[in-house]
């Protein structure tokens, strides 16, 4: 086998290992339910994948975990404002403000 024959059924493969779990909620449709619990489970997924992918680049800093670091003390003070108040720009500019502040703090 050739590289150009190997490399297209890698490509075919990988969009068959990606269709094909989607496409069996759609073709098995209401004959097939998944348990309670794993229902349950499954509402928290997108708060999980966005955590995954926020949560790393707060503590991670030049490649090093930093628990106190400007970022976290920023996101820290969005997620307090969000939760207290429903307004949705106050977390943004709450979090900028701490932030740049603690960031002009460290440079002086």
């Amino acid at each position: 086998m050739n590289y150009d024959a190997s490399l297209w059924l890698i490509f075919i493969l990988l969009g068959l290992a990606t269709t094909l779990p989607r496409a069996s909620f759609i073709v098995l449709g209401n004959r097939f339910s998944l348990p309670p619990t794993l229902q349950r489970a499954l509402r928290y997924a997108p708060a999980a994948a966005l955590a995954a992918i926020v949560v790393p680049d707060i503590v991670v800093v030049s490649g090093q975990v930093v628990p106190l670091n400007p970022k976290l003390a920023a996101a820290i003070a969005a997620i307090l404002v969000a939760t207290r108040w429903r307004n949705p720009w106050l977390p943004f500019i709450v979090g900028m403000a701490v932030l740049l502040g603690l960031k002009a703090l460290s440079q002086a």
